[in-house]
């Protein structure tokens, strides 16, 4: 790698590190090819990325980041996970830590805020932003179902009572 190539990579890494909401690092030591590809998929499925640079060049995109406090992390063949959505990156990690027990998850941010091990997995529990949508969403119209139905049932009751009187004179 030239200078110029790396000066580029520290751009690109100091990008990603002020638009994005979260970061995850994990250590990828002895996932095959086929793994890695399997994780970017995934990755990428979700409206996330997953970046494998040098720790040193990394370091330097961290300075004057909110994410500064990564850089202890960056130690041995690390890679960077980040999305917008502050779950996407998380819960991915997780899941593939879960079936790739090569792929340990060291750590992470959010912000400013620092997170550890756990902080990664709990955020991966949270439901993301568009399930979180749809709930809202399911909440927002359950009063208008609810209304809708109680302005129509007594029509429904007076119909069923008319109709049994019918039945009724029809019998007699």
């Amino acid at each position: 790698m030239d200078r110029a190539e790396k000066q580029e990579l520290v751009t690109t890494l100091t990008d990603v590190f002020k638009a994005t909401s979260v970061v995850v690092v994990a250590h990828y030591s002895g996932l095959t090819v086929a793994q890695m590809s399997k994780l970017r998929r995934q990755m990428k499925a979700e409206g996330a990325s997953v970046k494998v640079a040098k720790n040193r060049l990394a370091r330097i995109a961290l300075q004057g980041s909110d994410a500064e406090h990564l850089g202890p992390l960056l130690k041995g063949p690390t890679l960077i996970a980040y999305s917008s959505d502050p779950v996407a990156a998380p819960k991915v990690a997780v899941d593939f830590a879960k079936a790739n027990d090569k792929f340990v998850i060291l750590g992470g941010a959010m912000g400013k805020t620092a997170l550890n091990v756990d902080g990664v997995k709990a955020l991966a529990t949270l439901p993301s932003l568009d399930e979180l949508r749809a709930k809202l969403i399911g909440l927002i119209q359950a009063p208008a179902t609810k209304i809708a139905q109680l302005s129509t049932a007594p029509a429904a009751k007076l119909a069923r009572v008319f109709a049994a009187y019918a039945e009724k004179d029809e019998a007699a």
